[in-house]
């Protein structure tokens, strides 16, 4: 029992030292006086946009600052049970107490993850697009599959979702599709699902029961907020307004109300399909546009120097980030981490959490085990 409680205590103090050291502690309470001194001066309000901003970097860094100490306090709180329990022969009792420990353990690592995410753009929503590869139907119907995981991904953590465009495939699936994710750290979490991702198993589309291998792309890029300044050239862009295809009524069928950005000097394409009215899809095409771009130079900043649309022209071997196996055998396994599940279905099914946090561990070059030894 006190050898339990001690390894318990030791994984929940190798996290909160990462916590603090990540956050900055000392700084990170100086700040958040700041904010509380903001947020009582009623002009605050006088610019709605910029309260706002500040009210959720307030609470942001509200929630982690008051999310370790109560750690903290609560770790304290169930040391001295078990040690008072153990001293009464209360064994009930100090493994009620090991049980919370457990908890408070796996609510460490979650905010141990959490604050991984600390790069620019990483508490922004996210759009989140997928393009089918090479390979007719059996493409277009892994790219559906992957909207779909990724929609129930973001239900399951209470994320609003918006389909944006969607163009389908010929007989089933879809040549590609985007979905705006809104909600806290969005794209720090979905960043780490752009690549090809390939699929094998036997199709259900032909009759000769063999396997087939497929590949879809997964590209994410941050919503960008009106405080940052993208400037487009109109020269540099070619525009096109087409009809939109696939479910969405009469009217969207019969007008061109879709519409296309290109790029020309990036070759980035940015396009919309959600509203009836194509001045409302100019809008959000252009905002889709400008936030691209941001990526684009966040990952200059970031000295990341492979190309934002490799994995988009190329989506085939030798590009994949993760397989997902369903004959002979079931598994996924990410190829950046070795990471691997052996439930397929439960993944398809939004449980991408383990693959996330592993990806983007690994991206920030902090992982659990140099936390625990930075905590020594």
């Amino acid at each position: 029992m006190r050898a339990d409680a001690e390894s318990l205590n030791e994984q929940i103090t190798a996290s909160v030292s990462l916590l603090r050291r990540h956050l900055d502690w000392d700084a990170a309470l100086r700040r958040l006086d700041e904010l509380n001194a903001r947020a009582e001066d009623p002009s605050l309000w006088n610019d709605a946009a910029a309260a706002n901003k500040v009210m959720r970097e307030r609470s942001r860094l509200a929630d982690q600052i008051e999310g370790v100490q109560r750690l903290q306090q609560a770790v304290s709180d169930a040391l001295e049970l078990i040690e008072l329990a153990e001293a009464e022969g209360d064994q009930a009792t100090a493994d009620a107490a090991v049980a919370d420990l457990k908890t408070l353990a796996a609510e460490a690592k979650r905010r141990e993850i959490e604050s991984l995410l600390s790069g620019e753009a990483d508490a922004n929503d996210a759009y989140l697009e997928v393009n089918a590869g090479a390979g007719g139907t059996e493409a277009q119907d892994w790219a559906e599959m992957l909207l779909r995981m990724y929609q129930r991904w973001a239900e399951q953590h209470g994320y609003k979702v918006t389909l944006t465009e969607r163009s389908d495939g010929e007989e089933a699936g879809i040549k590609s599709a985007t979905l705006q994710v809104s909600g806290p750290n969005a794209y720090g979490w979905l960043k780490t699902e752009s690549g090809v991702h390939r699929l094998v198993r036997i199709s259900p589309f032909g009759g000769n029961d063999k396997r087939q291998t497929s590949f879809a792309s997964v590209y994410v890029y941050p919503v960008i907020d009106d405080k940052i300044e993208i400037e487009i050239n109109p020269a540099d862009l070619k525009v096109d307004t087409f009809r939109a295809s696939g479910a969405g009524g009469q009217h969207v069928n019969k007008t061109e109300s879709g519409v296309r950005f290109t790029h020309i000097p990036t070759g980035i394409i940015a396009a919309s399909t959600q509203d009836r009215s194509q001045h409302r899809n100019r809008a959000i095409a252009m905002e889709m546009l400008k936030a691209r771009l941001y990526e684009l130079e966040l990952r200059k900043r970031e000295a990341v120097t492979d190309a934002v649309e490799a994995g988009k022209t190329d989506i085939g071997w030798g590009h994949q980030i993760r397989n997902y196996v369903l004959q002979p055998y079931q598994l996924v396994k990410d190829l950046r981490t070795n990471l691997e599940k052996g439930n397929p279905a439960a993944v398809l099914d939004g449980d991408l959490d383990e693959f996330m946090a592993a990806a983007l561990a690994a991206r920030v070059g902090a992982t659990r085990s140099e936390a625990s030894a930075a905590a020594r």
